[in-house]
């Protein structure tokens, strides 16, 4: 799996994702311009010691990242999608790419991909979620839809056991 973020302007969120991605085995994709410069402190640190183990890939715009995705299909984020994310089926190697937290997806690339656009169902009056959040929401759907490959599913107590 793969989460694409289109010109991201938090690095904290950014820190989160990584830190997200890391744990489910996903790879991350900035598109420049980013909002901060990737090796700045709050990044880390919100990335934690996972950042190291990211599988990162950084593109100049998005003409790039679809040049050197070998033009992939993009399933977009956005809260102007009229399907919800459960309504599309991620495959292993998905794109899910999410926009600017102040603008999103520009519109010139969702009306590209109109069956590619998916929404989180929220309240009216809310204007969207946190992109980490949202980013969580996501890919743990996708993941779940593919029985989640390759993830460790079951976990243990450390010094006690189970009563069964």
């Amino acid at each position: 799996m793969n989460i694409v973020l289109l010109e991201p302007e938090i690095p904290d969120n950014t820190g989160n994702i990584g830190r997200t991605c890391v744990a489910t085995g996903t790879g991350l994709h900035l598109i420049k311009p980013l909002g901060f410069d990737i090796d700045e402190k709050a990044v880390r640190r919100a990335g934690l010691d996972y950042w190291k183990d990211l599988k990162l890939f950084v593109y100049e715009n998005y003409q790039d990242f679809l040049e050197k995705n070998n033009f992939p299909k993009v399933i977009m984020a956005t809260t102007k999608a009229e399907k919800k994310y459960t309504d599309v089926t991620y495959d292993q190697d998905s794109f899910i790419m999410f926009g600017r937290e102040s603008r999103g997806i520009p519109e010139e690339i969702l009306i590209t991909s109109p069956d590619s656009c998916v929404r989180i169902p929220m309240e009216n009056e809310i204007r969207s979620l946190n992109l980490s959040n949202s980013v969580a929401i996501i890919i743990y759907e996708a993941l779940r839809q593919n029985d989640f490959s390759g993830l460790q599913t079951k976990g243990q107590l450390h010094h006690l056991h189970w009563n069964r």
